[in-house]
């Protein structure tokens, strides 16, 4: 039992390790870099020469290409902060709040290009840029979650505190994603109901889902890689932190032993 527990623990530590996580992302990186960029390269491709117009929306249709994904990881980013948040609190996994804070950024820029998209989306099928629909509504709420956890961090100087602070807010803000998910269906909007993840499967045609569907994957590898890089600057940027607070200590420390030692 105690060789078992040893092994785990060890796996824990190895998996928590900053210094091993640098190197092993360091391999994937470039490899996860260029596959996103040939897949959306492949889905813009499929987007704009291959997907035929809709019969109703005309080309604005296409907009959905870029605009689906966009919503998609809006909302897994914020999942990535969630759960990034529980592992800081509950297990002070070390590299919790490197993710947490890395996917901010990413996450509400995302959502800001689906509200860009919806926005122009809109225009044409609804006669406006902006309703106060529930959906719209929602995903704008999002959209200020993120802008409020990054505003939190950066007014706390006190590291430790802005991560469990902002840990707090982000599991708290985690209900904004049901909200999302379903208000088409607790509320009567102008957003259409979900068409391609359903129990009785995608309700658009191939021409379309399969563009779509390349996009979703290839943005999504690219948040990933985005996510890797934005975690490998915060790793070596509280790595230089450290260095400077320890040469600063440093010199504090010899600066108090020369003056004791001329008293």
């Amino acid at each position: 039992m105690k060789t078992k527990d040893a092994t785990s623990q060890s796996w824990t530590q190895r998996l928590a390790n900053p210094t091993r996580f640098m190197r092993l992302s360091g391999i994937v990186l470039p490899w996860l870099t260029a596959v996103a960029v040939a897949v959306i390269g492949y889905g813009l491709y499929l987007t704009f020469f291959v997907a035929p117009p809709d019969y109703q929306q005309g080309e604005t249709v296409k907009i959905m290409f870029i605009h689906v994904p966009a919503a998609w990881l809006a909302m897994m980013g914020y999942l990535i902060i969630a759960i990034s948040s529980f592992g800081l609190l509950v297990f002070r996994h070390p590299l919790a709040d490197v993710s947490a804070k890395a996917a901010a950024p990413i996450g509400a820029a995302f959502t800001l290009l689906a509200l860009i998209t919806g926005s122009l989306w809109g225009k044409p099928m609804w006669g406006t840029y902006w309703v106060w629909d529930a959906r719209l509504t929602s995903v704008l709420i999002l959209f200020f979650l993120y802008l409020g956890l990054m505003a939190l961090r950066s007014s706390l100087d006190d590291e430790a505190l802005a991560a469990k602070q902002t840990a707090v807010l982000g599991l708290a803000g985690v209900v904004i994603l049901p909200i999302i998910k379903f208000s088409v269906d607790w509320w009567n909007t102008l957003h259409q109901p979900a068409s391609v993840v359903k129990l009785d499967g995608p309700a658009i045609h191939s021409s379309i889902l399969v563009p779509l569907m390349v996009n979703a994957v290839g943005f999504s590898l690219l948040f990933f890689a985005l996510h890797l890089k934005a975690m490998r600057n915060e790793v070596l940027r509280r790595r230089v932190k450290a260095m400077r607070m320890a040469e600063v200590n440093e010199a504090a420390h010899n600066q108090d032993a020369a003056a004791a030692t001329a008293v």
